[in-house]
Parts: C-alpha cells; sequence; structure tokens
C-alpha cells in the first residue's frame, strides 16, 4: 500500500524546509499539507516559493492539499470565516469559494493530484437546499481546479450532511464525477468505518487515517483508539494500490515522539495477515 503523511500533526508551526526534512525522515514520500494559514499562508507568496523549491530540490510532488476551513491565522478564533460550499447564505458562500480558490492557486507553484475539500460544517444537519448550495460551488470550483491541474475529492466528515450515504446521494442527485477522501475516523464516529467504506468503495481515491473512541473527532494514531485496523487495513487492500494512505494526525499530538513513530504504525498496518 502506499502511504503517506499529512501535515496536519504540524499546523501550530509555520511550515517550512526544516518540518519537511522532518517529515521525509520518516521514510515516507507522499505529503499532504493542510491550507490553514498558521501553516501555510497560501496568500503569502514568499512563503509558497519556499515550500515550492523544497519540493522540486527534492524531486517529490505533493499529493494533496486540505482546502482550508478558516479565513484567519488561528482556526477561527480570531473572527475570520468559517469556510462552506454548502452555506445557503449567497454572501458566505461566495466568500467560501473565493479562499478556496486562493488555496487552489497554489498549484501554480505547487503542482498538486487533489484538493481534500469538506461539504459543510461538522455537526451539520442535512438541507436538499444545502445540496443545490454545494452543487452551485462545485461547478464552479471545479472547473477552476481543473485548469491548475488538480481535482476535487469530497471527504466524509461527522455531520448529517456529509456521512457517507448522503455523500453517494449528493452525487448521484447532482451527477456530479467526482470522488472522495475516505476518512476512517469520521467514519467510525458516524455508523463504523465497514459500512462508510463499502457505502463509498468505488469512488474512493485517497484516505485519510487516523483512530478515535466513536465518540470525539481525535485524530489519534491507528491502533490507539477503537477502530478494528485488522478488518479496516484488509478493506484497504481491496483498492488500488495507488490510492495513497494519508496519516492524519491531531496538531496537538506534535511532540518530537510522533514523527519517529511514523514507520510503526505503518508497519504494523502493514503486518496484518
Amino acid at each position: 500500500m502506499n502511504y503517506g503523511l499529512s501535515t496536519s500533526l504540524l499546523t501550530g508551526e509555520r511550515l517550512n524546509s526544516h518540518i519537511l526534512d522532518n517529515i521525509l525522515a520518516t521514510g515516507v514520500r507522499e505529503i499532504e499539507i493542510m491550507a490553514a494559514r498558521q501553516h501555510l499562508d497560501y496568500r503569502d507568496s514568499n512563503q509558497v516559493r519556499d515550500v515550492a523549491q523544497w519540493f522540486s530540490d527534492h524531486g517529490l510532488t505533493l499529493r494533496s492539499l486540505h482546502a482550508p476551513l478558516y479565513d484567519d491565522l488561528d482556526w477561527g478564533r480570531r473572527g475570520g470565516l468559517t469556510i462552506s460550499i454548502a452555506c445557503l447564505e449567497r454572501r458566505l458562500r461566495i466568500a467560501s469559494m473565493d479562499e478556496i480558490k486562493r488555496a487552489i492557486e497554489v498549484a501554480e507553484r505547487i503542482p498538486f493530484r487533489y484538493l481534500i475539500l469538506h461539504m459543510g460544517l461538522p455537526g451539520e444537519d442535512y438541507d436538499l437546499n444545502k445540496f443545490d448550495a454545494a452543487f452551485t460551488s462545485l461547478e464552479h470550483l471545479r472547473i477552476f481546479a481543473k485548469e491548475r491541474g488538480t481535482e476535487i475529492l469530497l471527504e466524509n466528515i461527522p455531520s448529517e450532511l456529509s456521512a457517507p450515504a448522503r455523500i453517494r446521494e449528493f452525487l448521484q442527485y447532482t451527477r456530479l464525477d467526482l470522488k472522495v477522501c475516505f476518512d476512517t475516523g469520521h467514519a467510525h464516529m458516524a455508523g463504523g468505518v465497514q459500512p462508510a467504506f463499502d457505502t463509498l468503495r468505488d469512488r474512493i481515491a485517497a484516505i485519510h487515517v487516523h483512530d478515535n473512541h466513536g465518540e470525539k473527532d481525535e485524530h489519534l494514531p491507528p491502533f490507539e483508539g477503537s477502530i478494528d485496523w485488522t478488518q479496516t487495513v484488509r478493506s484497504f487492500r481491496s483498492l488500488d494500490a495507488q490510492v495513497p494512505i494519508l496519516l492524519e494526525l491531531n496538531s496537538q499530538r506534535g511532540e518530537p515522539s510522533v514523527l519517529p513513530r511514523i514507520q510503526n504504525m505503518i508497519s504494523r498496518m502493514e503486518d496484518i495477515p
């Protein structure tokens, strides 16, 4: 299987060559960057240029960029916009699309394959009107992304609007030809990993791997929560071997001891018969 790492683990720090060198030292070659402005400020051309130079110097391609969740520098705590393509208020939805487009423009300097995007917010209720709002947003964004050589993947998140069955319903309702990033931790909180995997199997183009105890979105390393990893890894093996399996761990667990453990996590998954 094809393993990698999301920089979600280190979003409390400004992304630079030192952090990227430390990630590379774990042995992974597939990297996803979290587009949080305190980490990768996609509006800062100097930072984007420096990160682009690192990828060029190491002969690597960025696998994916996670779309921003807020437009400020502190996870919305500074009163910034909470980004949602399903927002029913047109003004806020347009502002959200504009911010996502700013992040997509990173591909002009740092080419990447996938933009990982949430449809709505965690805990959001289902509403058919939100489907229509998301459809309008995605029609525009997917063209913008395609022009820059990237593809949008929808991620299942813990909400009624973005549960696996709802994502499948949305894609059937809109007839959008989109694939998904399957998130194990979010699926575990919303009815179980295996039912969610089976629902989205034919749409999965990337996987976010993290664990929890079924109640909170803890983003623990695999084997530290209550997910059945034996069954989960066996399901992963039924997919194309090139589908990236990206460890997406909690930034609060970014202590120095975590990065050296990455290969051990991968080895435990690979050792499952």
